[in-house]
């Protein structure tokens, strides 16, 4: 199993830190998940708004995955295919950067394709680092041995082309409905752990953040799962 916590994007605190979600329990999700993987390999979407804590509960069901089947799953994310930042400057897009047009969505179709079909040889995936500000390639080894491969990001289920191809990719999708005022803390305080100011950070959770996060909530139906966060 391949944990990817060096990058963390939530604010959270890993696999040992309390459930966000507990609707249905970890212990369910996690017998859910391993049915997803019984005649071979299974990609598991988790969807939610920035700041709703995808990688958190992506660790935390690899976990829990690891105790009761070591070496079955491994996680990657959509954040992997963040256009490189010197284009999205180029571009004039540095004050939207994480919106959905400013991620290579066709490659991020390919490489999910390829994880599907390619079964008996590695598939290499890229790796946002956060002290860089950019995607690292080839960071995260899919082998053959990966029978369920969890895949988080905010724009699974979007409607737009080519995103709305990827649900058929995905054998289930969660999204994670997390409560407004805890998700727009946690961004909050991402962006100061950043660098930003804290007047920055509101500025910025309560702005381009919350644009895309009217655009992802508005593709809730797609889920085949909708999780809510414990109050």
């Amino acid at each position: 199993m391949t944990l990817t916590g060096s990058n963390r994007t939530d604010g959270e605190t890993g696999p040992n830190s309390s459930p966000l979600y507990g609707n249905p329990s970890l212990d369910a999700l996690t017998e859910r998940a391993l049915h997803l993987a019984r005649d071979g390999r299974a990609l598991l979407g988790i969807v939610g708004e920035p700041g709703a804590g995808k990688s958190t509960f992506a660790e935390q069901l690899l976990a829990r995955l690891e105790k009761e089947q070591p070496g079955l799953a491994v996680a990657v994310s959509m954040d992997g295919f963040h256009l490189a930042h010197k284009v999205i400057e180029a571009r004039g897009q540095s004050a939207r950067k994480g919106t959905i047009d400013t991620f290579d969505a066709d490659g991020f179709l390919a490489l999910l394709r390829r994880t599907r079909e390619e079964t008996t040889n590695t598939v290499w995936w890229p790796e946002f680092d956060r002290d860089l500000e950019d995607a690292v390639a080839g960071a995260i080894e899919v082998a053959p041995r990966h029978r369920l491969v969890v895949v988080d990001g905010n724009f699974l289920l979007a409607t737009q082309d080519p995103w709305l191809r990827i649900k058929n990719l995905l054998d289930e999708s969660w999204f994670l409905d997390a409560l407004p005022e805890p998700r727009r803390d946690r961004l909050i305080r991402r962006y100061i752990s950043y660098g930003f100011t804290p007047e920055a950070a509101r500025e910025k959770t309560l702005g381009v953040d919350e644009e895309t996060s009217s655009l992802i909530r508005g593709t809730v139906p797609r889920a085949d799962l909708v999780l809510g966060e414990l109050g």
